[in-house]
């Protein structure tokens, strides 16, 4: 397995103009990542297409590899129009990752403030339609695409599952997500194993979790059932990271990992403390 980090990880750092992408790949490499994510937060690649290719060069300087291309997305849209609009959105989002070289690539499917299992089964088709639209075009530059299990509509395991197998194509996977089950409250650790097969690349993600009734205050959102949830540096936080870890390391699985930061410390500390945690419990499982 390749350890690495998503670009999302220093989010707070672009967002205020302390680092750029390019300074947030140099980071990376500093702190003994193997690989980038690269999630287009604090920083534009529709409007920068000359970005493409320096993330490129600066990545190969610092003897990195690009792992996977992450992208908003939503087709629960009713408007025949809009809905073709966003598909051929991200179909030109494929070509980036395409320039960027990568063969994986992530985008979201759905949101809604229905999340029921019945507005789920109604709709699922048609999510599915458009994933197979774009993996089929995907396949052209041999990129396997995948839904990732956040967002709350398809978050559960057995949700994403019933996606992929509707999608029915062998490049549309899943972005197994370690922390994110618990924003469903489904069990992380039964779900990893569920959906471990599914897995085109693993993000290592940890949380806070404190019951419904007892609000800790700013700084924390609510999970489905309404318990208050922060993220955490990984492995410092209320999930069983070790063995979440060890589940996928037993399946044989042996692609890129990588770590998702999005919790109240200073980016830079949480980015380089949790790629130590990562790689430790990792050789301890």
């Amino acid at each position: 397995m390749k350890l690495g980090i998503s670009t999302y990880s220093l989010f707070g750092a672009l967002e205020a103009g302390e680092m750029t992408v390019l300074d947030v790949i140099d980071y990376i490499a500093e702190i003994g990542g193997e690989h980038v994510e690269i999630v287009p937060l604090g920083y534009d690649l529709t409007d920068n297409p000359e970005l493409i290719a320096s993330i490129r060069s600066r990545a190969e300087q610092n003897g990195l590899e690009l792992s996977n291309y992450a992208i908003d997305a939503d087709f629960l849209l009713e408007d025949e129009e809009a809905l073709h609009s966003e598909i051929e959105r991200v179909k030109r989002q494929v070509d980036i990752a395409a320039g960027l070289g990568v063969k994986l690539m992530r985008h979201d499917v759905a949101s809604s403030p229905d999340v029921s299992i019945g507005h789920f089964n109604a709709v699922v088709s048609r999510l599915a339609d458009a994933c197979r639209e774009i993996a089929r075009y995907a396949a052209q530059y041999g990129i396997t695409t995948s839904v990732e299990n956040h967002r709350y509509f398809i978050q559960q395991s057995d949700r994403v599952q019933t996606l992929v197998q509707a999608v029915n194509e062998p490049n549309f996977r899943t972005t197994l997500d370690m922390g994110n089950f618990v924003c469903a409250d489904e069990d992380p650790l039964a779900a990893v194993r569920n959906n471990l097969p599914y897995a085109s690349i693993v993000h290592a993600k940890d949380f806070y979790i404190r019951p419904a009734a007892e609000d800790p205050g700013e700084g924390w959102f609510r999970s489905t059932a309404g318990k208050y949830l922060r993220g955490s540096i990984f492995g410092q936080g209320d999930l069983n990271s070790r063995e979440a870890l060890r589940l996928i390391k037993q399946s044989g699985y042996d692609g890129y990992i990588s770590l998702e930061f999005e919790g109240m410390e200073p980016c830079r500390d949480g980015a380089r403390i949790g790629l130590q945690n990562l790689r430790r419990l990792l050789e301890e499982v």
